[in-house]
């Protein structure tokens, strides 16, 4: 087989269906986030706004946040130095691990080095622990959720999405004798549509089913503390396990679940992506629990409305343009383009014409025919900048022909 033959091959195919992924050179300043400076592809060096960052509070930028990490890594150095079972646990780790608990009202959790590494090592290791395991799960759940769930070897039924109707017939097929876990997200990040918690969490207990939620676009952000949309609805005590990162409102990097004492021994016992794994560094650890700590107070809570106030205002500035804007009522602002050629040119020309930042999301993130612009505003993010996207916006809007209106709501 000429096997760089194949590559180019594959490599083509996403170029002909405009769908090849560009890696956009951006460099942060310290303190001027979302202010960035982009290396052009000649070379140049061009002054942008990032408006699709996931550091979803400006926390990358927080001097609490990285006070902590200094701290810490003059204390100790850089690197953890093992797994977690073999020298890789520390006292930063352990504070990190009770930070979040506290987060989530839960009795523990378990820190990974990402979360889609929680996803995948807790949903693939639960057919081990409950044998028979079912696992219903909805159908845009996250693909790091599907990759746990498909490679867990047990059996597994796909409920349309927020659909409790359907679910309730899936369950209701099924031997009722059977362990059965109802797993889901609280912000599907692509449309920023919320799951209907309570209603799940009501099904969960008149079958018996234990409860999985990926608060990842969540935590940081909603409820009095930021404990994700579960602690908002006061539902949080309903879950089993919770999964969250570290690297989106909490500005750092790592992932976690947390749930009983009991589940999350018996996951980092029997899960190979936790015991394989080298540790997050102490540095890390310590800005993560620096950052929760910092958004669990009053501090936070203002940023969090800043938030929630400037994602308001740019959806209501778009959609009195006519934009085709996706709107579920979250912090997360989608934009309907439709055909990934077009979204990849209306993303270029924001960056080359006017420094605006933001990534074009295209098929297999969204399905063929949903490609779309997924803008991010920030507490960060003042009312010039808004201004500028906003004007930007209808400018190629018309220049490009695009239609207006089809999805607006």
């Amino acid at each position: 087989m000429n096997y760089d033959a194949a590559l180019d091959q594959a490599i083509s195919r996403l170029h002909d269906e405009g769908r090849y992924r560009t890696f956009i050179d951006i460099e942060r300043t310290k303190g001027q986030y979302p202010h960035a400076v982009w290396t052009r592809p000649d070379g140049g060096k061009q002054n942008i706004t990032v408006w699709c960052g996931n550091d979803y509070l400006g926390m990358g930028q927080n001097p609490v946040v990285l006070d902590a990490m200094h701290e810490a890594l003059d204390a100790v150095g850089s690197g953890s130095g093992g797994t977690r079972n073999i020298s890789g646990t520390t006292i930063y780790h352990n504070l990190l691990e009770a930070e979040l608990a506290d987060l989530h009202g839960k009795e523990a959790a378990l820190v990974f080095s990402s979360a889609y590494i929680a996803n995948d090592a807790t949903l693939s290791t639960l057919p081990k622990l409950f044998p028979g395991l079912i696992i219903y799960s909805d159908a845009l759940n996250h693909a790091s959720m599907i990759e746990g769930i498909k490679r867990n070897g047990g059996a597994k039924r796909i409920f349309r999405h927020n659909d409790v109707a359907h679910l309730r017939e899936l369950l209701e097929a099924d031997d009722p004798a059977a362990p059965k876990l109802i797993a889901f997200e609280s912000i599907y990040s692509m449309d920023g549509d919320f799951g209907p918690i309570a209603e799940l969490c009501d099904l969960a207990d008149e079958f018996g089913a234990l409860t999985y939620l990926d608060e990842v676009h969540a935590v940081g952000m909603y409820g009095p503390r930021g404990g994700g949309v579960s602690e908002r609805d006061k539902v949080a005590h309903r879950i089993d396990i919770i999964n969250g990162t570290l690297g989106k409102a909490y500005g750092v990097f790592g992932g976690y679940i947390a749930g009983s004492a009991r589940m999350c021994d018996a996951i980092r016992s029997y899960a190979p992506g936790f015991i394989f794994t080298t540790s997050l560094p102490p540095a890390v650890a310590a800005g993560a629990a620096a950052s929760i700590r910092f958004l669990k107070s009053e501090q936070g809570q203002k940023l969090r409305e800043t938030h929630q106030l400037n994602a308001r205002i740019l959806k209501m500035r778009l959609k009195s343009l006519g934009m085709p804007i996706i709107d579920h009522g979250s912090h997360i602002v989608p934009v309907h383009v439709g055909h990934p050629v077009h979204c990849k040119a209306l993303s270029d020309m924001l960056l080359r014409d006017y420094g605006i930042y933001v990534q074009p999301i295209n098929f297999p993130t969204v399905p063929r025919g949903t490609e779309r612009l997924r803008f991010t505003p920030s507490p960060v993010h003042d009312p010039k900048q808004i201004d500028h996207l906003v004007r930007a916006m209808d400018a190629l809007w018309s220049h490009c022909a695009l239609n207006r209106s089809e999805l607006s709501a």
